[in-house]
């Protein structure tokens, strides 16, 4: 890759010029079917040969890190998956995002992701393979169109470096390889910034238009999270598109007009149809989707305040975790994205100070800002948001790191002429090789031998940089190659061991886990993640926030799916206890266990009945669905705390014979909101004889009341 980097060609230029090679053999004029098959073969006449070679490459290794062993994960997350199983039953249940075909209640959150698992399942039938490989080539094509769009104005080699960061970004295999929305999410909001790329060149107004149009569906994918990218997608725009001042303005008019559009047809229609005759918006208090908008996945994630939350509360040492300016580099989130944060924040410093006096429309600047803001808008808001705030949610940062670290290390190089790049970037090695050897010693029987070699290979990518103009091409090859192997091993060998490892549950981790827990109790959430550190609840199992005592059932330690068996809990306030019975309940954490026996009476006369069964929250729901393939009412929604339905709605459920059983264990967990689930429980405890089907206590709701 080091032998073709040339000195940079102006900042403005349509692509920078690489060293020129033949196109083709000498003496061979192809024919048009030839010249159409080595361009797809070789790409561009004046690209070098190994660029579409190592493109291949690139995307051919991120395949196979996101795809092998991909179905030891299962279901992944069970929640997302029966939700995607009721959208493969019911084209309603797939539009509004409902979390069985009789559509009951959505998930908490819009349906966009959930459609393409929902047509997979459509297409390959209703297993774990159909649910996560669209995740996985998500992945590959994020890794894609990250590299076309840095290549288009600095070549390949920062294009396959911002790839292959992404690619490596430990966070980042571990969501490509799962079913949560950040797949989706990632992939539309780098199809945006290659848009505004392609707008800031000649100032077309659709490539613009259709941009934000991308973040209005990564909006529908996770809402408010995707407008995280839209003041940089805007400054960028106002600051350097080769128009007059007003008509940036005005298309930057049109283009907020394409992205409210692009979201206000599905609000609207959910909005607008009457409720009787759709799901209950999952995760909002009063059935509405502006409350779930602007409340639960809105300005409740930033102030802590989110009724019918899982948990709720913020603040500095809250129960999502201490806040702050270091948050993105702690203990928690420091393993999932933050190896190559400094070096990603150091080049972008370096790199618009070196542009300082570049003309408006400078690309080298408008790329770092563009990428830049992507990163400390998203960074900073996950630092300082007080409600709930994931993890692994730090993958929305890894393509801007991959991009900064792309532009800015070639960007450097090929300005090494100049006394500040180059010290600059032998000081962003230095500072990215520190940062990694801290986040190895976080995890110090892991892998021992990485410290030394990321040592190593820095002090020779360091001594080349400053030497570059008085070592020979081979050696400034040699350290070029010590830089690559400095930032990515260390990331590699974490995406590595994370793909290795099964998740499953709601919040996955890489590995390894180098932090003490988060989210309420502090307890951690190991979830599916084995490595280092962590604790607390284990599966589905022990209680850890106030307001209740016992135990759930608990599941297998690190494996975070519920067990087979459990132990009786009680319930004495909203929490996340464990309703009396016996089971593979599930918990906040992964989904219920089904058994053959109860799997085969769910499915008995399943056609006579509207859900086949009722369970208090929906991972304890989405397992027992997802083995019969029938829907299961979710009492409560996620976390069993929204408050439908009411005691009165379930009793008129039960008289119209629409439930056969309700299944005892499982629940909820956080303090925010109302919920009638507690009611429910105990009507139904009152009412109805407990019986066990293999082992999992339930009651008959047909057979009317008895004891």
């Amino acid at each position: 890759m080091a032998l073709t980097i040339t000195p940079h060609v102006d900042a403005d230029a349509t692509a920078p010029i690489d060293d020129a090679e033949p196109s083709g053999d000498a003496g061979y004029e192809p024919d048009s079917l030839d010249r159409g098959r080595l361009r797809w073969l070789r790409g561009r006449p004046e690209d070098p040969r190994w660029v579409r070679p190592a493109l291949f490459g690139l995307l051919a290794g991120t395949a196979v890190l996101y795809l092998w062993g991909l179905g030891a994960s299962g279901w992944a997350n069970s929640f997302y998956s029966a939700a995607a199983q009721a959208g493969s039953q019911s084209w309603k249940a797939m539009f509004f995002g409902s979390s069985d075909a009789s559509n009951f209640i959505t998930v908490d959150k819009p349906p966009a992701a959930l459609w393409v698992m929902s047509l997979s399942i459509r297409v390959f039938g209703l297993n774990a393979w159909s649910v996560l490989v669209p995740e996985a080539l998500m992945g590959v094509a994020s890794v894609g169109v990250l590299y076309a769009t840095v290549k288009r104005w600095f070549g390949a080699p920062a294009g396959l470096l911002a790839g292959a960061v992404l690619a490596l970004t430990p966070v980042a295999t571990l969501m490509f390889r799962f079913n949560n929305p950040d797949a989706m999410l990632v992939l539309v909001l780098v199809i945006g910034a290659y848009c505004v790329t392609r707008a800031l060149e000649d100032a077309r107004g659709m490539w613009l238009y259709v941009g934000f149009a991308m973040v209005g569906l990564g909006f529908l994918t996770k809402m408010l999270q995707a407008m995280l990218v839209l003041p940089a997608f805007g400054i960028v725009y106002l600051l350097a598109a080769p128009t007059g001042f007003f008509r940036r303005i005005r298309q930057l008019v049109v283009a907020t007009l394409a992205f409210l559009a692009a979201i206000a047809w599905w609000v609207a229609i959910v909005e607008l149809v009457p409720a009787a005759d759709r799901p209950y918006i999952g995760g909002s208090h009063n059935n509405s989707v502006l409350n779930l908008i602007f409340g639960y996945n809105g300005f409740g994630r930033l102030t802590g305040n989110e009724t019918g939350s899982v948990g709720g509360g913020g603040g500095a040492g809250g129960q999502w975790g201490p806040t702050g300016w270091l948050r993105m580099f702690n203990s928690e989130f420091g393993g999932q994205a933050s190896w190559l944060l400094p070096a990603a924040l150091g080049l972008l410093g370096v790199g618009l100070l070196v542009t300082l006096r570049a003309k408006r429309t400078d690309r080298t600047r408008a790329a770092l800002v563009l990428w830049g803001g992507w990163l400390l808008v998203t960074g900073v808001t996950f630092s300082l948001a007080q409600g709930i705030i994931h993890p692994y949610y730090t993958v929305a940062l890894a393509p801007a790191i991959g991009a900064l670290v792309g532009i800015g290390g070639v960007t450097l190089w090929r300005r090494r002429k100049n006394l500040l790049a180059r010290i600059g970037l032998a000081a962003v090695l230095v500072l990215s090789a520190w940062w990694t050897v801290q986040l190895l010693g976080r995890a110090p029987n892991w892998n021992s031998w990485l410290q030394p070699l990321v040592i190593a290979a820095t002090i020779v990518a360091v001594v080349g940089v400053l030497a570059a103009d008085h070592i020979g091409r081979a050696a400034v090859t040699a350290a070029l190659g010590a830089a690559v192997v400095a930032g990515l091993v260390a990331p590699a060998a974490s995406s590595i061991a994370t793909a290795k490892t099964p998740h499953a549950g709601a919040i996955p981790s890489t590995t390894p886990v180098t932090g003490s827990g988060f989210g309420p109790g502090r307890g951690g959430f190991p979830g599916g993640a084995r490595g280092f550190g962590g604790g607390g609840f284990p599966g589905g199992g022990q209680a850890g926030t106030a307001g209740q005592t016992g135990t759930g059932a608990p599941g297998q330690t690190g494996a975070g799916t519920a067990g087979q068996t459990g132990t009786p809990g009680t319930r004495t306030g909203g929490g996340f206890g464990g309703f009396p019975g016996r089971g593979g309940a599930g918990g906040i954490l992964g989904a219920s266990t089904s058994n053959a026996e109860l799997t085969a009476a769910l499915q008995k006369d399943a056609g006579t009945y509207t859900w086949v069964a009722a369970a208090v929250g929906a991972n304890t729901a989405a397992g027992y669905q997802l083995a019969s393939q029938e829907p299961v009412m979710a009492i409560g929604g996620f976390n069993g705390t929204d408050p439908w339905p009411t005691l009165a709605a379930f009793e008129q459920y039960v008289a119209q014979h629409k439930i056969h059983y309700f299944i005892a264990g499982g629940g909820g967990f956080g303090g925010g909101g109302t919920s009638g689930s507690t009611a429910i429980v105990s009507w139904v405890e009152s009412h109805f004889t407990a019986t066990t089907i293999g082992g999992t206590t339930v009651y008959d709701l047909t057979t009317g009341a008895a004891s």
